[in-house]
């Protein structure tokens, strides 16, 4: 087959995995969405008291995705270089991480639940319910890091379909629980609690039997074994992403509370307003994930054209796709706020928002998809050091600014995020536009 025809065929894989991925990212925002939009109808403080508490389940969701992050890595380098044995033996690991990070950090979140709110900012009439959403949706653990490690290694294996199905489902059961259980047994934010908890245990249980179903993954129970060169080699990769997302969740933790200080109605304009704009990043993560895939595959077949031309692809693709999903967002701003809160006073400040943030949607995709290189080529250091300077250098620092010494606005706030999103697009692309240091990266 001719280069250009590798190409095209490169396009179609590309295409192939990332569009599943795209939907279930989708699918993953709507449980979002349906949350924010029925706790919405609420009230203010409803909606306060389900968003206090999300940049710490970012943080938490971190850690499970810094694991999964490393096992698709060297799973889809072991099934690029076709060791099958290799396959199977970091099948197993990942069952063992996925497990054990699900019991240490369900018991860390259980045990912490009262306090998180406080630590947060909330204000006291919030607290209380606040502490209960956090307690309940942290139950399920176990299965929500069984969905996100077990998902890694069959995306790994460039299944995609499969894990979307899963989402689908999963998604379904929550939307039908928030209704049943907000409005109809008029249990309000707990109930969208005990929804997303028992969607969040459809979801692992589906996937973990997906796992065990996958015959790339399969092994047979007792031949279970730990094997410490290969949790020491996630452990190398993982954990720069682990310190990536940490750095980041605590940024964005950080963040939260200089926001929430600024007034209820204003918090409650900002954090539906980033949860809406969520849906449209989404093609850029679907992109990232199946690139680190094809990466990761490339590189374990040692086929350097094939690396690059994934890299150059992949690019293009997000940063076309993102361009449409900004000027969608900029002109769908209002209406999209309208469908979480009734509040017109919140709703007009949050589409502000938004169609400031959707001007950057482009430079937002690029540095998700170079991070997604990065990632597959395992290479996670450098990830690392770019959201560290940008978060606290960029976003926090400016913020804290605008906030305690200079008392600007939320726009100014929203313009300091702008502001760490293009950094970072613009450190990633620095050693890929580098002749050196590309020739470096893409090296087999």
């Amino acid at each position: 087959m001719s280069r250009e025809g590798d190409k095209k065929q490169l396009l179609h894989t590309l295409l192939a995995l990332s569009v599943p991925t795209m939907v279930e990212e989708v699918l993953s925002t709507l449980l979002q969405y349906v949350d924010t939009a029925m706790v919405g109808r609420l009230g203010e403080q409803a909606t306060a008291s389900v968003s206090i508490t999300t940049t710490i389940n970012w943080l938490v969701g971190s850690i499970a995705g810094a694991i999964g992050t490393a096992v698709l890595a060297m799973i889809s380098r072991a099934v690029g270089s076709g060791d099958r044995q290799k396959i199977q033996s970091l099948s197993k690991q990942a069952l063992f991480l996925a497990t054990g990070c699900g019991v240490i950090t369900g018991s860390l979140c259980v045990l912490l639940s009262p306090k998180i709110p406080v630590w947060m900012g909330a204000e006291k009439a919030i607290q209380a319910q606040a502490s209960t959403y956090f307690l309940i949706i942290s139950l399920p653990m176990i299965f929500r890091t069984w969905t996100t490690i077990l998902g890694a290694a069959v995306r790994a294996t460039q299944n995609t379909r499969t894990p979307m199905i899963i989402s689908m489902t999963a998604n379904s059961c929550n939307v039908v629980l928030n209704y049943v259980l907000i409005y109809k047994m008029s249990l309000g934010v707990t109930g969208a609690a005990l929804a997303s908890a028992l969607s969040y245990s459809v979801s692992g249980i589906l996937m973990f039997a997906a796992y065990r179903k996958n015959e790339m993954l399969y092994w047979r129970w007792r031949d279970f074994a730990l094997e410490l060169p290969l949790l020491k080699e996630c452990a190398r990769i993982g954990m720069p992403v682990l310190g990536t997302s940490v750095t980041s969740c605590m940024g964005y933790v950080v963040f939260a509370g200089l926001v929430s200080g600024m007034g209820t109605v204003i918090f409650a304009a900002h954090s539906i307003a980033v949860t809406a704009e969520t849906i449209f990043y989404i093609p850029g993560y679907g992109l990232r994930t199946a690139t680190s895939a094809l990466t990761g595959a490339a590189l374990g077949e040692r086929n350097q054209e094939k690396l690059k031309d994934t890299g150059n692809l992949s690019v293009i693709l997000t940063v076309v796709l993102m361009c449409f999903s900004g000027l969608i967002l900029y002109l769908l701003a209002y209406p999209l706020m309208c469908l979480f809160t009734p509040s017109g006073t919140v709703a007009s400040l949050g589409a502000a928002m938004l169609r400031l943030v959707a001007l950057s949607e482009p430079f937002f995709g690029l540095m998700i998809v170079l991070e997604g290189i990065f990632y597959g080529l395992g290479r996670t250091r450098y990830a690392f050091c770019v959201e560290t300077f940008s978060m606290w250098g960029i976003r926090i620092l400016f913020t804290f600014l605008c906030v305690k010494v200079w008392h600007l606005d939320l726009k100014a706030v929203w313009f300091c995020m702008i502001g760490d999103n293009v950094c970072k697009a613009l450190l990633f692309a620095l050693p890929v536009v580098t002749k050196k240091q590309r020739e470096k990266i893409f090296s087999v």
